[in-house]
Protein backbone atom coordinates (compact mmCIF):
# COMPACT_ATOMS: atom_id res chain seq x y z
CA UNK A 1 0.00 0.00 0.00
CA UNK A 2 3.04 2.60 1.10
CA UNK A 3 4.58 1.47 -2.62
CA UNK A 4 1.72 2.83 -4.54
CA UNK A 5 0.53 6.00 -2.74
CA UNK A 6 4.14 7.03 -3.04
CA UNK A 7 3.82 6.41 -6.41
CA UNK A 8 0.64 7.73 -6.95
CA UNK A 9 2.30 11.12 -5.36
CA UNK A 10 5.06 11.45 -7.81
CA UNK A 11 1.98 11.66 -10.78
CA UNK A 12 2.25 14.48 -12.58
CA UNK A 13 1.17 16.83 -15.54
CA UNK A 14 2.58 17.02 -18.93
CA UNK A 15 4.37 20.66 -19.44
CA UNK A 16 1.09 21.43 -21.96
CA UNK A 17 -0.99 20.60 -18.93
CA UNK A 18 0.58 23.01 -16.71
CA UNK A 19 0.60 25.85 -19.40
CA UNK A 20 -3.02 24.75 -19.67
CA UNK A 21 -3.70 25.40 -15.99
CA UNK A 22 -2.38 28.29 -15.79
CA UNK A 23 -4.65 29.94 -18.90
CA UNK A 24 -7.35 29.02 -16.09
CA UNK A 25 -10.31 30.58 -17.91
CA UNK A 26 -11.13 30.36 -21.59
CA UNK A 27 -14.16 30.84 -23.99
CA UNK A 28 -16.63 28.73 -25.82
CA UNK A 29 -17.82 30.33 -28.92
CA UNK A 30 -20.32 28.38 -30.49
CA UNK A 31 -21.08 30.03 -33.85
CA UNK A 32 -22.71 28.03 -36.70
CA UNK A 33 -25.57 27.28 -39.39
CA UNK A 34 -27.86 26.85 -35.84
CA UNK A 35 -27.40 30.03 -35.15
CA UNK A 36 -29.28 31.25 -37.94
CA UNK A 37 -31.68 28.39 -37.55
CA UNK A 38 -32.52 28.82 -33.36
CA UNK A 39 -31.45 24.95 -33.15
CA UNK A 40 -28.97 23.05 -30.68
CA UNK A 41 -27.79 20.12 -32.68
CA UNK A 42 -28.45 20.65 -36.58
CA UNK A 43 -29.44 18.07 -39.18
CA UNK A 44 -26.51 18.44 -41.41
CA UNK A 45 -29.22 19.28 -44.71
CA UNK A 46 -29.34 23.27 -43.98
CA UNK A 47 -28.67 25.30 -47.13
CA UNK A 48 -25.57 26.81 -46.52
CA UNK A 49 -27.11 30.13 -47.73
CA UNK A 50 -28.54 30.78 -44.62
CA UNK A 51 -25.38 31.43 -43.29
CA UNK A 52 -24.75 35.06 -43.39
CA UNK A 53 -23.47 37.32 -40.47
CA UNK A 54 -23.17 40.99 -41.87
CA UNK A 55 -21.36 42.40 -38.94
CA UNK A 56 -19.30 39.60 -37.97
CA UNK A 57 -16.55 41.63 -35.71
CA UNK A 58 -14.04 38.86 -34.24
CA UNK A 59 -12.06 41.95 -32.32
CA UNK A 60 -15.60 42.16 -30.22
CA UNK A 61 -15.55 39.14 -29.29
CA UNK A 62 -12.06 39.02 -28.05
CA UNK A 63 -12.16 42.33 -26.36
CA UNK A 64 -15.41 41.43 -24.79
CA UNK A 65 -13.17 38.27 -23.49
CA UNK A 66 -9.92 39.95 -22.21
CA UNK A 67 -12.57 42.28 -20.50
CA UNK A 68 -14.22 38.96 -18.63
CA UNK A 69 -10.31 37.97 -17.45
CA UNK A 70 -10.45 35.45 -19.87
CA UNK A 71 -7.17 34.07 -21.49
CA UNK A 72 -8.17 31.98 -24.57
CA UNK A 73 -10.79 31.42 -27.22
CA UNK A 74 -12.14 28.37 -28.79
CA UNK A 75 -14.47 28.28 -31.89
CA UNK A 76 -17.22 25.46 -32.87
CA UNK A 77 -14.66 25.28 -36.61
CA UNK A 78 -17.47 22.28 -37.61
CA UNK A 79 -20.23 21.12 -34.83
CA UNK A 80 -22.45 18.22 -35.61
CA UNK A 81 -24.43 19.58 -38.51
CA UNK A 82 -21.08 18.98 -40.37
CA UNK A 83 -21.05 22.88 -41.86
CA UNK A 84 -17.50 24.28 -41.79
CA UNK A 85 -16.46 27.54 -40.45
CA UNK A 86 -13.39 27.94 -42.82
CA UNK A 87 -13.47 26.87 -46.81
CA UNK A 88 -12.32 23.02 -46.56
CA UNK A 89 -11.61 21.66 -49.57
CA UNK A 90 -12.87 18.81 -48.38
CA UNK A 91 -16.52 19.80 -48.59
CA UNK A 92 -19.19 21.80 -49.96
CA UNK A 93 -20.80 22.13 -46.91
CA UNK A 94 -18.77 25.28 -45.92
CA UNK A 95 -18.66 29.37 -45.98
CA UNK A 96 -17.42 29.07 -49.17
CA UNK A 97 -20.72 28.29 -50.65
CA UNK A 98 -22.48 30.95 -48.39
CA UNK A 99 -23.66 34.74 -48.70
CA UNK A 100 -20.31 35.41 -46.26
CA UNK A 101 -17.85 33.90 -48.23
CA UNK A 102 -14.92 34.27 -45.20
CA UNK A 103 -13.09 32.64 -43.78
CA UNK A 104 -14.02 32.60 -39.68
CA UNK A 105 -11.72 30.48 -38.63
CA UNK A 106 -9.09 32.43 -40.11
CA UNK A 107 -10.63 35.87 -38.63
CA UNK A 108 -10.99 34.93 -35.11
CA UNK A 109 -7.26 33.16 -34.90
CA UNK A 110 -5.71 36.35 -36.26
CA UNK A 111 -8.29 38.29 -33.82
CA UNK A 112 -6.72 36.36 -30.69
CA UNK A 113 -3.37 36.70 -31.42
CA UNK A 114 -4.45 40.87 -31.70
CA UNK A 115 -5.46 40.22 -28.43
CA UNK A 116 -2.81 38.23 -26.67
CA UNK A 117 -5.58 35.04 -26.67
CA UNK A 118 -5.05 31.57 -27.02
CA UNK A 119 -6.41 29.86 -29.92
CA UNK A 120 -8.25 26.52 -29.73
CA UNK A 121 -10.41 24.72 -32.10
CA UNK A 122 -13.75 22.41 -31.55
CA UNK A 123 -13.93 19.61 -34.52
CA UNK A 124 -17.28 17.38 -33.95
CA UNK A 125 -16.47 13.97 -34.90
CA UNK A 126 -20.20 13.73 -35.75
CA UNK A 127 -21.17 14.78 -39.36
CA UNK A 128 -24.97 14.99 -40.01
CA UNK A 129 -23.88 15.91 -43.23
CA UNK A 130 -20.79 13.64 -44.84
CA UNK A 131 -22.31 11.04 -46.82
CA UNK A 132 -18.80 9.01 -45.81
CA UNK A 133 -19.96 9.23 -42.16
CA UNK A 134 -20.48 5.80 -40.65
CA UNK A 135 -17.86 4.13 -42.94
CA UNK A 136 -14.02 3.36 -42.46
CA UNK A 137 -13.56 6.20 -44.59
CA UNK A 138 -14.88 9.09 -42.71
CA UNK A 139 -11.91 8.60 -40.17
CA UNK A 140 -9.71 9.84 -43.59
CA UNK A 141 -12.19 12.61 -44.09
CA UNK A 142 -11.96 13.44 -40.52
CA UNK A 143 -8.41 13.76 -40.50
CA UNK A 144 -7.84 15.58 -43.58
CA UNK A 145 -10.05 18.36 -42.16
CA UNK A 146 -8.56 17.96 -38.38
CA UNK A 147 -5.02 18.54 -40.78
CA UNK A 148 -6.29 21.62 -42.25
CA UNK A 149 -7.32 23.13 -39.07
CA UNK A 150 -3.77 22.34 -37.25
CA UNK A 151 -1.53 23.61 -40.04
CA UNK A 152 -3.38 26.57 -42.09
CA UNK A 153 -4.00 28.73 -38.35
CA UNK A 154 -0.97 29.01 -36.46
CA UNK A 155 -0.38 27.99 -33.12
CA UNK A 156 -3.52 25.90 -31.26
CA UNK A 157 -3.35 25.51 -27.83
CA UNK A 158 -6.60 23.18 -27.40
CA UNK A 159 -8.63 20.79 -29.25
CA UNK A 160 -12.26 20.03 -28.01
CA UNK A 161 -13.57 16.27 -29.17
CA UNK A 162 -16.27 15.30 -27.59
CA UNK A 163 -18.25 11.97 -27.96
CA UNK A 164 -21.77 12.88 -29.65
CA UNK A 165 -22.44 9.60 -32.06
CA UNK A 166 -24.47 8.16 -34.19
CA UNK A 167 -28.33 9.03 -35.64
CA UNK A 168 -30.07 7.44 -33.67
CA UNK A 169 -31.45 4.01 -32.96
CA UNK A 170 -31.60 3.48 -36.41
CA UNK A 171 -29.13 5.62 -37.55
CA UNK A 172 -25.44 5.42 -39.05
CA UNK A 173 -22.68 4.86 -35.97
CA UNK A 174 -19.09 5.70 -36.48
CA UNK A 175 -16.45 4.12 -34.99
CA UNK A 176 -14.18 7.15 -34.38
CA UNK A 177 -10.36 6.54 -34.86
CA UNK A 178 -9.10 8.61 -31.67
CA UNK A 179 -5.68 7.01 -31.53
CA UNK A 180 -4.87 8.67 -34.94
CA UNK A 181 -6.72 11.93 -34.32
CA UNK A 182 -4.48 12.20 -31.36
CA UNK A 183 -1.44 11.18 -33.40
CA UNK A 184 -1.92 14.14 -36.01
CA UNK A 185 -2.23 16.46 -33.39
CA UNK A 186 1.01 15.89 -31.50
CA UNK A 187 2.35 15.21 -34.84
CA UNK A 188 1.01 19.01 -35.89
CA UNK A 189 0.45 20.83 -32.84
CA UNK A 190 2.63 18.95 -30.02
CA UNK A 191 2.01 21.78 -27.57
CA UNK A 192 -1.65 21.63 -27.79
CA UNK A 193 -3.99 19.87 -25.27
CA UNK A 194 -6.55 17.58 -26.25
CA UNK A 195 -10.01 17.45 -24.48
CA UNK A 196 -12.31 14.01 -24.71
CA UNK A 197 -13.81 12.08 -22.65
CA UNK A 198 -10.99 9.41 -22.51
CA UNK A 199 -8.35 12.16 -22.00
CA UNK A 200 -5.39 12.54 -22.61
CA UNK A 201 -4.91 15.40 -21.53
CA UNK A 202 -8.21 17.16 -20.16
CA UNK A 203 -11.68 15.21 -19.24
CA UNK A 204 -14.92 16.79 -18.88
CA UNK A 205 -15.87 17.32 -15.55
CA UNK A 206 -19.77 15.15 -16.26
CA UNK A 207 -22.26 17.86 -16.83
CA UNK A 208 -22.78 21.01 -18.71
CA UNK A 209 -24.77 23.13 -15.98
CA UNK A 210 -21.29 24.25 -14.20
CA UNK A 211 -21.53 21.74 -11.37
CA UNK A 212 -18.10 21.19 -9.76
CA UNK A 213 -17.18 17.93 -7.04
CA UNK A 214 -16.52 18.53 -3.76
CA UNK A 215 -13.19 16.45 -4.40
CA UNK A 216 -11.58 16.94 -7.59
CA UNK A 217 -9.04 15.04 -8.52
CA UNK A 218 -6.16 15.43 -11.44
CA UNK A 219 -4.80 12.22 -10.72
CA UNK A 220 -7.16 9.35 -11.66
CA UNK A 221 -7.29 5.70 -12.82
CA UNK A 222 -6.90 4.87 -16.46
CA UNK A 223 -9.89 3.11 -16.65
CA UNK A 224 -11.45 6.24 -16.80
CA UNK A 225 -8.83 8.12 -18.96
CA UNK A 226 -7.47 5.09 -21.66
CA UNK A 227 -5.92 7.65 -24.05
CA UNK A 228 -3.85 8.92 -21.18
CA UNK A 229 -0.03 8.00 -19.70
CA UNK A 230 -0.17 5.35 -17.24
CA UNK A 231 2.68 6.72 -14.45
CA UNK A 232 1.68 3.65 -11.61
CA UNK A 233 2.08 -0.19 -11.18
CA UNK A 234 -1.30 -1.36 -10.28
CA UNK A 235 -3.70 -0.83 -6.94
CA UNK A 236 -3.53 -2.89 -3.97
CA UNK A 237 -6.35 -4.11 -4.85
CA UNK A 238 -6.33 -4.24 -8.53
CA UNK A 239 -6.57 -8.14 -8.96
CA UNK A 240 -9.86 -7.84 -5.83
CA UNK A 241 -12.38 -5.91 -8.03
CA UNK A 242 -12.62 -4.02 -11.45
CA UNK A 243 -13.17 -0.47 -12.13
CA UNK A 244 -14.96 -0.90 -15.34
CA UNK A 245 -18.01 1.13 -14.13
CA UNK A 246 -16.41 4.53 -13.99
CA UNK A 247 -17.98 7.40 -15.52
CA UNK A 248 -17.15 11.17 -15.83
CA UNK A 249 -20.23 12.05 -13.84
CA UNK A 250 -18.95 9.66 -11.02
CA UNK A 251 -18.52 11.72 -7.64
CA UNK A 252 -15.62 9.93 -6.07
CA UNK A 253 -13.41 9.19 -9.37
CA UNK A 254 -9.99 10.08 -7.49
CA UNK A 255 -10.77 8.89 -4.17
CA UNK A 256 -8.11 6.62 -2.36
CA UNK A 257 -11.32 3.70 -2.45
CA UNK A 258 -11.05 3.85 -6.29
CA UNK A 259 -7.84 4.44 -7.17
CA UNK A 260 -6.80 0.87 -4.63
CA UNK A 261 -8.51 -1.21 -7.22
CA UNK A 262 -7.02 0.54 -10.02
CA UNK A 263 -4.30 -0.95 -12.92
CA UNK A 264 -2.56 1.96 -13.04
CA UNK A 265 -2.94 6.42 -12.46
CA UNK A 266 -2.59 9.26 -15.03
CA UNK A 267 -2.81 12.98 -14.84
CA UNK A 268 -5.82 14.16 -16.30
CA UNK A 269 -7.29 17.14 -14.95
CA UNK A 270 -11.09 18.11 -15.53
CA UNK A 271 -12.55 21.02 -17.26
CA UNK A 272 -16.05 22.79 -16.23
CA UNK A 273 -17.63 23.26 -19.28
CA UNK A 274 -21.19 25.57 -19.17
CA UNK A 275 -22.70 28.42 -21.40
CA UNK A 276 -23.41 31.64 -20.07
CA UNK A 277 -26.69 31.21 -21.51
CA UNK A 278 -28.98 28.27 -21.55
CA UNK A 279 -28.07 27.11 -25.05
CA UNK A 280 -25.02 26.77 -26.56
CA UNK A 281 -25.89 28.66 -29.70
CA UNK A 282 -27.06 32.01 -29.23
CA UNK A 283 -31.47 32.21 -29.07
CA UNK A 284 -32.95 35.55 -28.93
CA UNK A 285 -35.11 34.94 -26.02
CA UNK A 286 -32.62 34.27 -23.69
CA UNK A 287 -30.60 36.03 -20.95
CA UNK A 288 -27.36 35.26 -19.59
CA UNK A 289 -26.53 33.75 -16.22
CA UNK A 290 -26.67 36.24 -13.02
CA UNK A 291 -23.14 37.54 -11.98
CA UNK A 292 -23.48 35.50 -8.91
CA UNK A 293 -24.14 31.95 -10.73
CA UNK A 294 -21.27 32.75 -12.62
CA UNK A 295 -18.85 33.88 -9.83
CA UNK A 296 -19.94 31.00 -7.86
CA UNK A 297 -18.68 28.60 -11.40
CA UNK A 298 -15.60 30.28 -10.93
CA UNK A 299 -14.48 29.54 -7.53
CA UNK A 300 -15.54 25.95 -7.85
CA UNK A 301 -14.12 25.21 -11.62
CA UNK A 302 -10.64 27.74 -10.92
CA UNK A 303 -10.58 27.35 -7.73
CA UNK A 304 -11.35 23.94 -7.50
CA UNK A 305 -8.38 22.39 -9.70
CA UNK A 306 -9.85 22.75 -12.60
CA UNK A 307 -10.31 25.21 -15.23
CA UNK A 308 -13.49 27.42 -16.65
CA UNK A 309 -14.79 26.90 -20.50
CA UNK A 310 -17.70 29.47 -20.50
CA UNK A 311 -19.38 29.49 -23.88
CA UNK A 312 -20.76 33.01 -24.93
CA UNK A 313 -22.50 32.48 -27.98
CA UNK A 314 -22.51 35.22 -30.96
CA UNK A 315 -25.65 36.46 -32.73
CA UNK A 316 -27.25 36.41 -36.40
CA UNK A 317 -25.10 39.74 -36.83
CA UNK A 318 -21.76 37.79 -35.53
CA UNK A 319 -21.22 39.96 -32.70
CA UNK A 320 -21.33 38.57 -29.02
CA UNK A 321 -24.96 40.03 -27.42
CA UNK A 322 -24.50 43.32 -25.60
CA UNK A 323 -26.25 41.36 -22.48
CA UNK A 324 -23.73 39.14 -22.51
CA UNK A 325 -20.93 41.58 -23.32
CA UNK A 326 -22.33 44.03 -20.30
CA UNK A 327 -21.95 40.27 -17.88
CA UNK A 328 -18.93 39.54 -18.82
CA UNK A 329 -17.52 43.01 -17.63
CA UNK A 330 -19.23 42.50 -14.59
CA UNK A 331 -17.65 38.57 -14.11
CA UNK A 332 -14.04 40.39 -14.68
CA UNK A 333 -14.58 43.02 -12.86
CA UNK A 334 -15.89 40.97 -9.68
CA UNK A 335 -13.50 38.60 -9.82
CA UNK A 336 -10.59 41.17 -10.37
CA UNK A 337 -12.23 43.11 -7.11
CA UNK A 338 -12.33 40.05 -4.46
CA UNK A 339 -8.69 38.99 -4.85
CA UNK A 340 -7.42 42.81 -5.40
CA UNK A 341 -6.35 42.95 -1.63
CA UNK A 342 -3.71 40.38 -0.37
CA UNK A 343 -3.28 40.05 3.47
CA UNK A 344 -0.81 38.23 4.58
CA UNK A 345 2.23 39.38 5.87
CA UNK A 346 3.97 36.34 6.99
CA UNK A 347 3.37 32.84 5.70
CA UNK A 348 5.53 30.08 7.63
CA UNK A 349 4.99 26.27 8.51
CA UNK A 350 4.98 26.09 12.47
CA UNK A 351 5.20 22.39 12.69
CA UNK A 352 3.62 18.84 11.78
CA UNK A 353 5.01 16.12 9.79
CA UNK A 354 5.80 16.25 6.17
CA UNK A 355 2.55 14.32 5.23
CA UNK A 356 0.69 16.70 7.72
CA UNK A 357 2.45 20.26 7.95
CA UNK A 358 1.16 23.01 9.39
CA UNK A 359 1.14 26.80 8.59
CA UNK A 360 0.39 30.10 9.77
CA UNK A 361 -0.51 33.90 7.91
CA UNK A 362 0.28 36.68 10.22
CA UNK A 363 -1.37 39.57 9.87
CA UNK A 364 -0.36 42.95 10.61
CA UNK A 365 -3.10 43.89 12.25
CA UNK A 366 -6.55 42.01 12.41
CA UNK A 367 -8.22 41.49 9.77
CA UNK A 368 -11.71 40.97 7.94
CA UNK A 369 -10.21 38.06 6.03
CA UNK A 370 -12.81 36.45 2.72
CA UNK A 371 -10.95 33.87 0.90
CA UNK A 372 -7.24 31.72 1.42
CA UNK A 373 -5.95 30.43 -1.54
CA UNK A 374 -3.93 27.51 -1.87
CA UNK A 375 -1.75 26.16 -4.94
CA UNK A 376 0.45 22.57 -4.39
CA UNK A 377 2.64 22.34 -6.54
CA UNK A 378 1.64 19.90 -9.50
CA UNK A 379 4.90 20.01 -10.73
CA UNK A 380 5.94 17.64 -8.51
CA UNK A 381 2.14 15.59 -7.93
CA UNK A 382 -0.97 16.51 -6.64
CA UNK A 383 -1.37 15.17 -2.85
CA UNK A 384 -3.38 16.91 -0.21
CA UNK A 385 -6.23 14.89 0.82
CA UNK A 386 -7.97 17.00 3.01
CA UNK A 387 -7.25 20.12 5.04
CA UNK A 388 -8.70 22.93 7.75
CA UNK A 389 -8.28 26.54 8.43
CA UNK A 390 -8.20 27.92 11.61
CA UNK A 391 -9.11 31.08 12.94
CA UNK A 392 -6.68 33.04 15.78
CA UNK A 393 -8.07 35.97 17.67
CA UNK A 394 -6.55 37.94 20.06
CA UNK A 395 -7.31 35.70 22.83
CA UNK A 396 -5.52 32.80 20.69
CA UNK A 397 -8.75 30.92 20.52
CA UNK A 398 -9.03 28.60 17.21
CA UNK A 399 -11.89 28.80 15.25
CA UNK A 400 -12.47 26.45 12.24
CA UNK A 401 -13.27 28.57 9.27
CA UNK A 402 -13.15 26.11 6.04
CA UNK A 403 -12.67 22.29 6.05
CA UNK A 404 -11.75 21.01 2.89
CA UNK A 405 -10.57 17.65 0.75
CA UNK A 406 -8.33 18.47 -1.85
CA UNK A 407 -6.18 20.58 -3.43
CA UNK A 408 -4.29 20.36 -6.63
CA UNK A 409 -3.76 23.38 -8.87
CA UNK A 410 -5.39 25.85 -6.86
CA UNK A 411 -8.20 25.64 -4.49
CA UNK A 412 -9.78 28.78 -3.11
CA UNK A 413 -11.53 28.85 0.20
CA UNK A 414 -14.27 31.18 0.96
CA UNK A 415 -14.21 31.47 4.63
CA UNK A 416 -17.43 31.30 6.98
CA UNK A 417 -18.30 32.68 10.15
CA UNK A 418 -17.45 29.93 12.99
CA UNK A 419 -20.45 30.78 14.86
CA UNK A 420 -23.32 30.77 12.63
CA UNK A 421 -24.20 27.22 13.41
CA UNK A 422 -24.25 28.14 17.23
CA UNK A 423 -27.16 28.57 19.69
CA UNK A 424 -27.01 32.16 19.76
CA UNK A 425 -27.85 32.52 23.46
CA UNK A 426 -24.58 30.71 24.18
CA UNK A 427 -22.71 31.93 21.46
CA UNK A 428 -19.67 34.42 22.92
CA UNK A 429 -19.21 36.26 19.42
CA UNK A 430 -15.79 36.97 17.33
CA UNK A 431 -13.00 39.74 16.86
CA UNK A 432 -11.28 39.33 13.46
CA UNK A 433 -8.74 37.19 13.51
CA UNK A 434 -4.46 38.16 14.18
CA UNK A 435 -3.44 34.85 12.55
CA UNK A 436 -4.71 32.14 10.22
CA UNK A 437 -3.72 28.50 10.63
CA UNK A 438 -3.78 26.04 7.75
CA UNK A 439 -3.35 22.60 8.80
CA UNK A 440 -2.67 19.29 6.35
CA UNK A 441 -4.61 16.45 7.81
CA UNK A 442 -4.03 13.84 5.56
CA UNK A 443 -1.73 13.41 2.23
CA UNK A 444 -0.08 11.07 -0.06
CA UNK A 445 3.53 12.46 -0.36
CA UNK A 446 5.32 15.25 1.31
CA UNK A 447 3.17 18.35 1.13
CA UNK A 448 4.62 21.15 -1.44
CA UNK A 449 3.07 23.89 -1.33
CA UNK A 450 3.25 27.17 -4.15
CA UNK A 451 1.23 29.05 -2.80
CA UNK A 452 -0.49 30.30 0.64
CA UNK A 453 -2.35 33.34 0.71
CA UNK A 454 -5.54 34.82 2.71
CA UNK A 455 -6.94 38.30 0.67
CA UNK A 456 -9.14 40.71 2.86
CA UNK A 457 -12.85 41.47 2.32
CA UNK A 458 -13.49 44.48 0.23
CA UNK A 459 -16.30 46.60 1.12
CA UNK A 460 -17.50 48.95 -1.77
Amino acid sequence: MKKFLSEAAKVIPSERQKIWFDVNMYAFIHFGVNTFTDREWGLGNEDPMIFNPEKLDCDQWCAALKDGGFKGMVLTCKHHDGFCLWPSKYTEHSVKNSPFKGDVVKMASDACRKYGLKFGIYLSPWDRNSPLYGTDAYNDYFVNQLTELLTEYGEIFYIFFDGACGEGPNGKVQKYDFPRYIETIRKYQPNAVIFNDGGPDVRWVGNEAGKARYSEWAVVPKELCRFAFVQTGKGPLADEGSLDFLHNTDEEIGSLANIMYSSGLTFCPSEIDTSIRKGWFWHKKEDPKSLETLFHIYLTSVGGNASLHLNIPPTTDGLLDERDVKRLKEFGDLVKKEFSRPAGVKTERIGGSDLQPEYRITFDSPKAIKYVVIEEDIAQGQRIESFSIYQENSIKHSFPVYQGTTVGNRKICPLYDPFALQNPLIASGNDLPASLIVKIKASRGEVVLRKLEAYEEINT
